[in-house]
């Protein structure tokens, strides 16, 4: 099957993309690790509060111990589905994900002080838009490594 598609069903929901490789164990895996991280860190919660507006409510709700966890889950579940399907297969393909991993991580440990133009983005608006520096540092990686 098309591997951008099982990439696009794991940025739905990780463990999506494991299921239709076939990888039963793993999918379950991804998607009870999606589970237990969003309700420990009230993520849910977060993206109501985030999309209405409510940027300091969702900052004081927000369980960084647990939703630290989220960014390597899920941009690894990603990774692994679109692997698995036969994508992936340029020398450091990786590294747009492993990158994206890190900056949202870090993003969200920032996520409660950074203000862009004068506007708190919070815990979900600001790692979100850490993904776009993790992209473009994970291909220029790539392309400078795979000159070697």
């Amino acid at each position: 099957m098309n591997p951008k598609e099982k990439l696009i069903w794991s940025i739905a929901l990780p463990g999506f993309g494991q299921l239709l490789n076939g990888r039963y164990l793993k999918g379950i895996l991804f998607i009870s690790l999606e589970f237990v991280i969003n309700v420990r860190s009230h993520f849910n919660e977060l993206i109501m509060l985030s999309f209405n507006g409510e940027i300091e409510n969702a900052i004081d709700h927000t369980e960084y111990q647990w939703l630290m966890f989220y960014p390597c889950v899920y941009f690894f579940a990603m990774w692994d589905a679109f692997k698995d399907a036969g994508g992936g297969k340029e020398p450091y393909s990786f590294l747009p994900f492993v990158f994206s991993a890190y900056f949202v991580t870090v993003g969200l440990m920032f996520s409660a002080k950074v203000k862009i133009f004068g506007i708190l983005l919070g815990t979900v608006w600001f790692p979100m838009l850490c993904v776009i520096p993790g992209v473009i540092i994970g291909l220029l990686l790539k392309k400078f490594f795979g000159k070697g």
